[in-house]
């Protein structure tokens, strides 16, 4: 019994993470997949890019991410950084995204939904 409540102390915090694919969102980044990134967006999402952020829908953030890949097609996205908050309520990652003209800081938020993280807040910040 006790051997067990250790065990499920440990793996409670891995449990948490596996709620949401950081993979997957990232690989849908380096991809340029909007639809597929749009998978993990909550109803209501923050886009930034350069500068200029608005609240989106779930189908309107993913046209305006379909449009700015459509113009930064990325080369390729490496991750540099994630975490989580202190009641594990939210995670974050940050990363780089190269493209042909430019290179962008990704900033990913996501907030707890129901059962499962979504993306609630998304960045390009040109560099």
């Amino acid at each position: 019994m006790k051997k067990s409540f250790v065990f499920v102390l440990f793996l409670a915090p891995v449990i948490g993470l596996l709620s949401f694919d950081l993979a997957a969102i990232t690989r849908a980044i380096n991809d340029g997949d909007a639809d597929a990134l749009g998978q993990y967006f909550g109803p209501k999402v923050e886009i930034s890019i350069a500068d200029d952020g608005n609240e989106y829908s779930k189908p309107a953030a993913i046209e305006a991410v379909r449009k700015f890949f459509g113009k930064n097609r990325p080369l390729s996205f490496v991750q540099v950084h994630q975490g989580t908050s202190k009641g594990s309520a939210a995670h974050y990652c940050i990363g780089n995204m190269e493209t042909k003209d430019a290179t962008f800081r990704v900033y990913i938020y996501l907030e707890k939904v129901a059962e499962d993280f979504k993306i609630k807040e998304l960045r390009f910040d040109k560099e």
